[in-house]
């Protein structure tokens, strides 16, 4: 069993990770706002989820061979990043709904959609991948017990703290929705900021390397 205070450090690290802008945050976020916080949660259903498949692939060395074989890394970071633009374009294409805008009038997606929505934003992140694959090694120590053991304590340990503070975010976020719509310029100026950051988080994921 890993030691309570090697525990804690872990939770530190992956504490760090959830609070660092990035895909999943701004997803949540948008859905959240435009969608109401019932969407936000069935999204963040899906995020978790999305951790549960990188959990496993580490816990049972699979993301070692994929970050092993360049090919295999490439396609992911290229599908990945293909994604993070097509949001960037939704954000600021003619008549599009935007990120923080509320529009009644605008049909809600189905649970199944937002659900599919969340986990493919995780799924498709690498960075994901490479914090498994570079943190576990760091706090699995062969005399604390089953390797796969410990990937599981450590991946239940990082979900838990990346749904609560998640959870926080999809809470409060619903709540600014009635804030945003009295601020039209605001919301002009954040389409293009959002579509900005998508886009630079798109051309990192590109030119990023396999650690």
């Amino acid at each position: 069993m890993i030691p309570i205070h090697e525990l804690l450090w872990f939770a530190l690290a992956a504490f760090l990770m959830v609070i660092s802008p990035g895909p999943n945050m701004i997803y949540l976020i948008s859905q959240s706002i435009t969608q109401g916080k019932t969407a936000g949660l069935v999204s963040l259903v899906g995020v978790i989820c999305g951790f549960l498949f990188h959990i496993v692939l580490a816990g049972f060395g699979l993301t070692a061979i994929l970050l092993a074989v360049p090919f295999a890394y490439g396609i992911l970071k290229i599908s990945g990043a293909i994604y993070l633009l097509y949001l960037a374009y939704q954000a600021i294409k003619p008549n599009g709904k935007t990120f923080f805008e509320v529009n009644e009038d605008i049909p809600k997606d189905k649970p199944r959609k937002l659900f599919l929505m969340g986990f493919l934003t995780n799924l498709l992140n690498p960075k994901m991948a490479v914090f498994y694959l570079s943190f576990f090694p760091q706090f699995i120590k062969p005399e604390y017990g089953s390797i796969l053991g410990q990937s599981m304590a450590l991946g239940i340990t990082q979900i838990f703290i990346s749904f609560t503070i998640n959870f926080i975010i999809v809470m409060t976020a619903a709540k600014m929705a009635s804030f945003l719509t009295k601020n039209p310029l605001w919301v002009r100026a954040q389409k293009w900021f959002m579509a900005s950051v998508l886009t630079f988080l798109a051309i990192k994921m590109v030119i990023s390397k396999a650690k």
